[in-house]
């Protein structure tokens, strides 16, 4: 199913086509590790979350955490996957100094989730579909520091032995564009299901890209896989290069070597880090202290009934029974946060065609003009620059100090916003729609009083207050004059000085807006459209 034009890339001797395949490696979201209870909490004191298992004590054994299996054939069912009831973990033998143990428990011939698919739209249009070959449970390694000592290298294993997902796709992505917005959509399912938090920054969200050229119509050519890319703009970014670089390479008569690569984002390159091991290499075997692991076909139906809505549908029901948009409601449900923002607004009272359009017209072209102000944690590649984290909780109408907006005290339930949406809440804003809909302020008032809420919230801490627009507006003098009795002199004043101009209205019923545009001028703005529309057309009888 793919409506998209593949993009070939010219070299000197003709056309090459790209060819992509990508391992995500997805941090499984659980209070602990995969075999053992210590902490999976990110930012702790190195080592301060290691357990015995973890370090590979002797006599120490692996305990399977049910929690990261549930998560797993829940990602494997949120990308129409086939999940496999018998799965066997494998000991994948290798060294590095941050591997206490001289392996990684994973998983190799029997992953616990199959054969997927995940269909993804492209920006300016066209969709793919891109085949999910596997998902495996397997276990992370440590972290190795070389910048706290000039001697010396340090280890801390608080990473060791946290879940991981690895999400390996078929080869069927063909530009960075697609393999972009793949990586974009997965990481917003992983998010919706919960089974990941996608934080990229934190390194629980990360991809291994690989790439080859070809000649269209060839058999595949040799890839190299780039390693470790923790951004959706570097996967873009490597891929180009990479590309660009094995095409040269084979024009100029040389051959690409199989190999593992870094991408160096400062310098814009990839560079060699080892050549490709290949499974032979890491002599895998099943692990002698984990029995097979199996469940029944209810414990499977049993998560499938309580998976939450995914974007796809959400985005289609948004379209079907809201009537926005489908473009817009692509937009509002490409992630979790924004399409919970957007319902919240719509329970405080906001229609949902305003509410949509001010969500993707006016909150993110402010996010986007703000991207100074917030921090930069990479997530933002998918949904816009992200807030900082600011005050804990939203600054409701009894102040700093007291409860916050309407869903209880201070705390962190709007923390989420922040970092997606900015720091004013949906009750502000829906109170500003609401203005524009009682005609209390005009269109281009509310966003004046949109940007000075949002600017007093950069300062002050996140707002959420339903009755500061109001406040701003009259601050501001923006409030709307729809009093006929108040405007009616202004009119009868322009249209004495223009007695030429008003006799033509008749003949020319256009021209009645060059008299709008005059009272509103007169009235410094305030004086409603509607109301100086159709007074105008009672007094010169259009």
């Amino acid at each position: 199913m793919s409506t998209a034009t593949h993009k070939l890339l010219k070299g000197f001797t003709g056309d090459w086509e790209v060819v992509i395949g990508m391992e995500i490696h997805a941090q499984v979201t659980s209070n602990s590790k995969l075999f053992s209870g210590a902490s999976t909490a990110f930012g702790g004191e190195p080592n301060s979350h290691v357990s015995l298992v973890d370090a590979a004590m002797p006599g120490m054994l692996p305990v399977i955490n049910e929690e990261c299996v549930r998560q797993a054939v829940r990602t494997g069912l949120g990308l129409n996957a086939k999940i496999n009831l018998r799965s066997v973990f494998d000991r994948k033998n290798y060294f590095y100094p941050d591997l206490p143990q001289g392996y990684q428990i994973s998983q190799y011939k029997s992953p616990i989730v199959g054969e997927g698919e995940l269909d993804v739209v492209l920006p300016g249009g066209g969709e793919i579909r891109v085949g999910i070959e596997r998902i495996h449970l397997e276990q992370d390694a440590g972290k190795s520091l070389h910048d706290q000592s000039p001697t010396m290298s340090f280890i801390d294993l608080n990473r060791s032995g946290v879940a991981l997902m690895e999400i390996v796709t078929k080869p069927d992505l063909r530009s960075s564009v697609e393999a972009k917005a793949f990586f974009t959509k997965l990481r917003s399912i992983l998010r919706y299901l919960g089974t990941c938090d996608g934080e990229m920054q934190n390194g629980s969200l990360r991809a291994d890209v690989n790439v080859s050229v070809r000649r269209p119509g060839e058999p595949l050519g040799t890839r190299c896989e780039i390693k470790n890319l923790n951004s959706i703009r570097f996967v873009g970014q490597a891929i180009d290069h990479e590309a660009r670089r094995q095409i040269e390479i084979i024009e100029d008569g040389g051959e690409i070597q199989q190999e593992t690569r870094l991408y160096d984002p400062t310098k814009g390159e990839t560079r060699s880090m080892r050549s490709k091991e290949e499974a032979h290499d890491y002599r895998y075997f099943p692990d002698p202290d984990l029995l097979p692991l199996e469940f029944s076909q209810e414990f499977v139906d049993d998560l499938r009934a309580k998976l939450p809505e995914l974007p796809d549908a959400k985005r289609d029901r948004y379209a079907r029974e809201l009537g926005i948009r489908r473009d817009v409601a692509g937009v509002i449900t490409a992630e979790k946060e924004i399409a919970d923002f957007f319902e919240l607004m719509l329970k405080r009272g906001a229609d949902a065609k305003q509410a949509a359009n001010w969500i993707v017209n006016v909150v993110r072209s402010q996010l986007s003009k703000s991207e100074a102000d917030w921090t930069d944690a990479d997530g933002a590649d998918a949904a816009g620059p992200r807030g900082p984290t600011g005050p804990t909780g939203w600054r409701g109408p009894a102040g700093p100090t007291g409860p916050t907006g309407p869903t209880g005290p201070v705390g962190p339930a709007y923390n989420w916003s922040v970092q997606v949406m900015g720091p004013t809440g949906p009750s502000a804003n829906t109170s500003v729609l609401q203005m524009v809909s009682s005609q209390k302020i005009s269109g281009s008032a509310a966003k004046t009083v949109f940007e000075t809420m949002w600017d007093r919230a950069l300062k002050d801490g996140p707002i959420d207050d339903p009755s500061l627009p109001e406040r701003i507006a009259k601050e501001l003098g923006l409030e709307q004059v729809t009093d006929l009795s108040a405007i009616e002199k202004v009119v009868d004043d322009i249209i004495a000085a223009n007695p030429d101009k008003a006799a033509q209205v008749k003949d020319k019923p256009q021209s009645l807006g060059w008299f709008v545009g005059q009272v509103m001028k007169a009235s410094g703005g305030k004086a409603n459209p509607q109301s100086v529309n159709d007074l105008l057309k009672s007094k010169l009888g259009v």
